[in-house]
């Protein structure tokens, strides 16, 4: 289908997601879909006639498996027990197993001819359908009965675990909220999330998931942040807090005011994300669907060649060697490696949403198996970002005060962690009063106030002025402060270390991580005591933001052919660096829309613990996948070489057909346990 659709014109891409059963496709034109539609239609319905399509609007409950389809599967197997009993050989019996076998295999036999009639052979309908008819051919009535009987049940399994398992794995998915409670007036209107505005007043009673991002303005309470951050920590709001949609409000009423509108909000992008991931298929599945291409017809020739040349050869009874033959085309479905392997990869997917972890794609939960190097931004990643100020030194005629009030004014327009820190100390300054205002990238801010030229900045911003000064003692971030071109003092600030930052370096180590490397814009001796703390093998210290890309292209000379770098930021400046890594990891993404977007792997909370979590995950994953591919293997090989040389019946090559496929799909759902990450 993908390959298919892909190619009509107008058509950018086309992706199907087994799991969550949607063809996404990306047109070349806005709003040309409808006029494609048709022939998307005809493409699915020529490639898989019993599928439906329907454009997708408002996600709904799953629907069960039809009780309906079973009674024909009963009707038939009372028939093939009766006819088993049936005293005497003869026409009443075949007649009996006739009737038995078109009530069991009824469905088969028409899908395959559907299929033949479009062109395509090689199907499990088809491979189905002839061993059956075989198996009466050489007089095996019974046997051909019992091979579509238990074909059918067997796939009746597949159905009831592939549909449990989408189960499993959409409820890690059910946080979207259902309704928000719109205050107009003095009433309480219970209303969809999508028709909410920017700027309404919306109200959340204990117990109800909160439907949108917004600001409390009255209340005070605790929430759930679990289906977010995958942890159940409780955080406490009240008035001024700023609320994510997807928290369970836990004991307070509280009014909200919205601050975006649901498509916009911090759950429909979680949502969107993880429901895509499906899109974005590792080389393990793209690689499954290329080897099922070539597996099925390879063994149907085989078993063609079985039937027709050791009789001719061997002068041997032909009724045995197509006999043998039949058993090959049983065993040679690949539905075992077909449907376990995407969910395998979903699972994953959806295991490492439950703990906050959101992963785009197979592509890149496969990817973080090979990644050797992980390189970190220091602030907000590693430090908490919590920036202070710890000590204000003058060395002119200006006062503290007034120092960290230049300071103030130099960063009153800036949203970075260190600019915040100056501000909270200072307080509210008057924006009004600076004039002739210049960023100066990696280096500071220059400006005038009451005629005087002042500059804030690293000592980058001093040098370039030709200002002389002397360094400080001290670890942390120092801002110089020169006032007309005379050095007048400095502020120093001071960052924390992640509570988890150096077990997690530890970790690392344990999971394989044999290169873990700092970047950060920071001194050198700020660098220095960071890297030593936490045992990282290389800092770069004082890097301007440009600089970091450059320093990253380093790092990737050394590493092998198969390996891989990922970067680890908390989504502030990081989008180069983010893009240029094999995988870019945002830590600390809640709220934080351009993290999300950057990003191949959004961390939702603050702990970098959680890329040792999301290693552990991709390694069970492809664990349980590789498990998946040799258990099908092997069975089916084994099977062939004892159906080839008479050891093996009907009844072996339908379990190495469907009943591996049903031990594959329990085995993949394994992926979904991550309490023991």
């Amino acid at each position: 289908m993908e390959v298919s659709i892909g190619k009509m014109e107008g058509v950018a891409s086309a992706s199907v997601n087994f799991m969550s059963q949607k063809l996404k496709i990306e047109t070349e034109r806005r709003g040309s879909i409808k006029k494609l539609y048709p022939r998307i239609e005809q493409i699915v319905k020529e490639i898989e006639p019993q599928v439906e399509i329907e454009a997708w609007e408002k996600e709904t409950e799953e629907e069960g498996l039809d009780k309906k389809e079973y009674i024909p599967l009963i009707a038939g197997a009372v028939l093939y027990f009766f006819g088993l009993l049936y005293p005497s050989e003869g026409t009443v019996r075949l007649g009996i197993f006739l009737a038995a076998y078109a009530l069991v295999g009824g469905e088969v036999l028409w899908r395959a001819v559907q299929n033949i009639r479009r062109g395509q052979v090689f199907d499990e309908n088809f491979l189905m359908a002839v061993a059956t008819i075989g198996a009466f051919a050489v007089g095996e009535y019974p046997e051909g009965v019992a091979v579509m009987l238990f074909y059918q049940v067997g796939e009746l399994f597949q159905d009831v675990a592939v549909h449990r398992s989408r189960k499993s794995i959409s409820s890690l998915m059910e946080i979207r909220p259902e309704y928000a409670n719109l205050v107009q007036g003095e009433e309480i209107l219970q209303t969809a999330p999508e028709e909410i505005k920017v700027g309404d007043i919306i109200l959340i009673k204990p117990g109800e998931r909160v439907p949108l991002d917004g600001e409390v303005i009255e209340g005070v309470s605790s929430l759930d942040t679990s289906a977010i951050t995958g942890e159940s920590l409780p955080r406490d709001v009240e008035s001024g807090s700023k609320i994510l949609s997807g928290m369970i409000n836990k004991n307070g009423l509280l009014k909200v005011k919205v601050e975006k509108i649901y498509a916009d909000s911090t759950i429909a992008k979680i949502l969107d994300l993880v429901e895509n991931a499906g899109s974005k298929k590792a080389p393990t599945e793209k690689f499954i669907t290329k080897f099922a291409a070539v597996y099925t017809p390879a063994v149907v020739f085989i078993a063609l060649a079985l039937a027709i040349l050791p009789p001719i050869i061997l002068g041997e009874s032909f009724s045995t060697w197509v006999y043998r033959a039949l058993i090959f085309l049983v065993v040679s479905c690949p539905c075992a490696l077909v449907i376990s392997i995407p969910l395998g990869f979903f699972g994953g997917i959806g295991g490492a949403s439950k703990n906050g972890i959101l992963i785009k794609g197979g592509n890149y939960l496969e990817a973080l198996n090979q990644v050797t190097t992980i390189v970190f931004d220091k602030t907000g990643t590693l430090t908490k970002g919590n920036f202070k100020v710890t000590k204000i030194e003058t060395e002119g005629k200006y006062s503290e005060k007034e120092l960290l009030e230049f300071a103030a004014l130099g960063e009153s327009y800036s949203t970075h962690p260190i600019a915040l820190s100056i501000l909270e100390a200072n307080g509210p300054v008057e924006k009004g009063k600076i004039e002739n205002y210049e960023e100066i990238p990696g280096h500071g801010i220059q400006f005038r106030v009451k005629g005087k030229k002042i500059a804030v900045g690293n000592e980058k911003i001093l040098r370039r002025n030709g200002i002389s000064f002397e360094k400080p003692e001290g670890i942390g971030t120092v801002l110089y402060i020169s006032v007309d071109q005379k050095f007048e003092g400095h502020i120093l600030i001071s960052d924390e270390m992640k509570e988890d930052s150096a077990e997690a370096i530890r970790d690392l180590r344990k999971e394989g991580i044999k290169n873990l490397v700092m970047l950060t814009g920071d001194s050198r001796l700020v660098g220095e005591k960071i890297g030593e703390e936490l045992g990282l093998d290389t800092v770069y210290s004082e890097l301007l933001p440009d600089q970091k890309v450059e320093k990253l292209e380093e790092v990737f000379k050394g590493l092998g052919t198969k390996e891989k770098l990922a970067f680890v930021g908390d989504g502030v400046n990081d989008a180069p660096v983010i893009a240029r890594a094999d995988i870019g990891i945002a830590m600390g993404a809640m709220g934080s829309d351009a993290a999300i977007e950057a990003s191949d792997i959004v961390i939702m909370t603050d702990e970098p613990s959680k890329i040792v979590s999301a290693l552990k995950i991709a390694k069970k994953t492809k664990k349980i996948v590789m498990q998946n591919i040799f258990l099908a293997m092997i069975i089916k090989v084994v099977v062939l070489i004892l159906g080839a040389g008479g050891m093996a019946t009907m009844w072996e090559a339908v379990f190495a057909d469907v009943g591996v496929a049903v031990l594959a799909i329990l085995n993949a759902m394994r992926v979904l346990n991550t309490k023991d990450i």
